[in-house]
């Protein structure tokens, strides 16, 4: 009787295991943001969640699918720009998965595909483009890869909503090129606007030349103008301009040939 009662307990404890095991396997619960895909028998059936979700054992199995975006790091990759420019480029991707059904049957790992189509993405994009396209417009090319990678995860359900280039790495040749580039525009420019002022004021003075030659008087109070000028800052040495009108006759006179004498025979 003994060991009827004790394989009896036994058995009991068994079956209530068993329960258990089946009562954990039945219910599920998902959070807000997952979602369960369901295959029954190996074929899908269903997507359920969030909440309470009851699968069927030995029938019904469920896969969860995390539909958070997701920030991955692309690994630094070496591109050859359009000029032959070897540059050391990351960036980094946002994305989430909108359909899990697709994310599931249609790709083996959602994660691992997305990382190398925008590992090959990445670098063929950029290949396109010169070294200055690359530090200046990184805007246009964050949305040129973007917009390649949303259309090609389309069919696995997923959604990029952003791609960021990161860094854009030179070597030290590059960056002193560069530098002499950066320094070599800059002259440029300063002497395209020197020139310019020079031109300014050639244009100024032609008028102002213009304008006192309309006054004679004028001249004389700017050269009083001059001399107080002059006088305030203390100089020792103070030179008077002297009109050309003044030293016009002398020099007319110099220049008159003198009478010659005639003498009789």
């Amino acid at each position: 009787m003994e060991t009827l009662a004790y394989n009896t307990n036994l058995f009991f404890a068994a079956l209530m295991f068993f329960i258990l095991v089946v009562l954990f396997s039945t219910f599920k619960i998902l959070r807000e943001y997952e979602r369960g895909v369901v295959f029954m028998l190996g074929r899908f059936y269903k997507v359920k969640g969030p909440g309470l979700v009851i699968v069927i054992p030995l029938v019904q199995q469920m896969v969860r699918v995390d539909l958070r975006t997701v920030v991955m790091d692309v690994p630094t990759q070496d591109v050859i720009s359009r000029d032959n420019v070897s540059v050391r480029v990351n960036a980094v991707i946002y994305f989430r998965v909108i359909d899990a059904q697709k994310a599931i049957i249609n790709v083996e790992d959602y994660l691992q595909a997305t990382s190398q189509l925008a590992q090959t993405t990445l670098r063929s994009v950029l290949g396109q483009h010169e070294l200055d396209e690359m530090l200046a417009n990184r805007e246009m090319l964050n949305t040129d890869i973007r917009a390649i990678l949303d259309s090609r995860t389309d069919s696995w359900g997923i959604k990029v909503s952003n791609v960021e280039i990161k860094h854009v790495d030179l070597n030290e040749t590059m960056i002193r090129a560069i530098a002499r580039q950066a320094e070599a525009e800059r002259t440029r420019r300063a002497k395209v606007i020197h020139a310019s002022g020079e031109m300014e004021a050639s244009a100024k003075l032609v008028e102002a030349a213009e304008t006192l030659a309309k006054e004679p008087n004028a001249i004389l109070l700017r050269y009083l103008q001059t001399l107080t000028e002059i006088a305030s800052e203390k100089n020792s040495t103070i030179l008077f301009p002297l009109p050309m009108d003044l030293l016009s006759g002398v020099l007319n006179k110099e220049k008159k040939p003198q009478p010659t004498s005639t003498k009789k025979p």
